[in-house]
This record gives C-alpha cells, structure tokens and sequence, in this order.
C-alpha cells in the first residue's frame, strides 16, 4: 500500500475516533468536504500545511499524525 493509502486509513480512523464528519471537519480545518474524501480514499497527498490544519483540527500533534502513518507503514512492511 502506498502513502497516500496509509495517510487516508490514519485520517479517517482520526475522524472517526473524534466523531466528526467529513463536513464538520472540513469547517474546522479551513478546507473543502470534497477535498477530506479524496484524502480519505488516498486519492491526494497532503501538503504540510494540510497536515498542520487536519491535526489542528483533530487535536493531535502534526508529528504525531505522521507517526501514526509511519506506525502503518512499518506494520505494512512487517506484513501485518
């Protein structure tokens, strides 16, 4: 699975956890619901100012955020 996948599985199970919508959390990150559902399908990268924006918005550290997708990427290799 490529990044993006493994960004879009972090984001959503984020969203989730937080009970937020793709429209609610789009309002609290300044950005369009279309935009959060190509992200959640890993249809785009983010930009690191999306990230500091998603993770604003979910009350999370952005480096955590990113820890989670690299906490993905390494179970992926593993084979997990």
């Amino acid at each position: 699975m490529n990044i993006e996948f493994l960004f879009a599985k972090v984001l959503k199970s984020l969203r989730i956890k937080n009970k937020l919508n793709q429209e609610e959390l789009a309002f609290r990150s300044n950005l369009d619901r279309t935009y959060i559902s190509m992200l959640e399908r890993g249809f785009h990268q983010p930009t690191l100012t999306t990230i500091f924006a998603l993770a604003k918005a979910l009350d999370i550290k952005p480096s955590d955020m990113i820890k989670l997708v690299e906490f993905e990427y390494i179970d992926e290799d593993k084979g997990e």
